[in-house]
């Protein structure tokens, strides 16, 4: 029975699996923003396909944000006329004239998605700022990236430093219960803070993607070089940084909470020494004490020794045990 019910959790899985990875012609979620930054559609629902082909985009490029999908791993993908981000809650598809943000099934955190909204059409319709209308997007979607990274890394923070200055006075098997559970919490915020700075770092290190992110010259057929990519690499290298910054103040973290775990560890092997110690010298003075009434045990059966009526015998014969039970103990100790 354990086994037929193990093969059928594994046959449902593994068909729930393939489901997620079927090129079916799936409905997504999403919300348009048009050349002018206002929100030309909220919420609609467009096909798979439907958008593949108006996009001109691979089916299989949607999955990378197809919330509905199991995708850890943030990407930024370059294709012919489109940019696909895939960012921590941010999964969005950027054009030189529109941006398209695909909701993500199942968020608890709509204040977050509410605010990066606004703050998008707030920095798509600031065409003042010089930078290109994909860049401008670009720009409002990493950083609600790093907002959500910092906000993310003040609670932890606050969280840890608490706990530490508590372990500080006293240490007890709760306190340390969620020390561990805190630090298992930081080390997974480290790898996707990790993984937001390994996203960056592989764009800017191929010159082929910075320069086909220049959708709105691409679009208007203006000529480029493969270097001439300054203006963005500057953008995501300030990311980048910042980014970096929070992934060192991460380490940081991790690092004083793995020496705090290392010295309550300490603490506690030295209390439980204390205890053996103490366990031990208890047996050593049971052990004198158990040699010191044998002598007693002796003299205590019903037979006669001639030492009766001795009004010394008493005497002697405590100071004996004392003296067995005195020489036990002080050797046990000594050894």
């Amino acid at each position: 029975m354990p086994d037929s019910q193990e093969d059928a959790t594994k046959s449902a899985i593994l068909e729930k699996v393939m489901k997620g990875r079927q090129l079916t012609d799936l409905m997504l979620r999403c919300t348009v923003l048009d050349a002018e930054g206002n929100v030309k559609t909220i919420s609609g629902q467009f096909k798979r396909a439907e958008l593949s082909a108006e996009h001109k985009l691979n089916p299989r490029d949607l999955r990378k944000i197809d919330s509905r999908v199991p995708n850890l791993v943030p990407t930024i993908l370059v294709r012919k006329e489109a940019i696909l981000v895939n960012i921590l809650h941010i999964r969005a598809l950027v054009k030189a004239d529109a941006v398209i943000l695909f909701d993500t099934y199942g968020s608890a955190d709509s204040r977050l998605h509410s605010v990066f909204l606004y703050h998008l059409e707030h920095n798509l319709k600031a065409k003042g700022s010089g930078l290109p209308y994909e860049f401008r997007a670009l720009e409002s979607i990493l950083l609600s990236v790093l907002s959500a990274l910092e906000a993310e890394m003040v609670f932890i923070r606050n969280l840890v430093g608490g706990l530490l200055a508590e372990l500080d006075d006293t240490i007890d098997h709760d306190r340390f219960k969620r020390l561990l559970h805190y630090s298992r919490r930081l080390a997974s915020f480290q790898s996707r803070a990790k993984l937001v700075e390994e996203a960056l770092e592989e764009v800017l290190s191929q010159d082929e993607d910075l320069n086909a992110m220049y959708l709105t010259d691409k679009k208007y057929n203006v000529p480029r070089q493969i270097h001439e990519h300054d203006e963005l690499e500057v953008l995501l290298e300030s990311f980048s940084k910042q980014v970096e910054e929070i992934v060192n103040e991460v380490e940081n973290t991790q690092s004083n909470v793995q020496s705090t775990q290392e010295i309550v560890e300490l603490v506690l092997d030295s209390n439980r020494n204390a205890l053996l110690a103490l366990d031990l010298k208890v047996s050593i003075a049971t052990l004198g004490i158990g040699a010191g009434a044998l002598v007693a045990g002796l003299f205590g059966m019903n037979l006669t020794s001639h030492l009766e009526d001795d009004p010394y015998a008493f005497y002697a014969f405590t100071s004996l045990s004392s003296a067995i039970a005195f020489l036990v103990v002080w050797t046990g100790f000594r050894k």
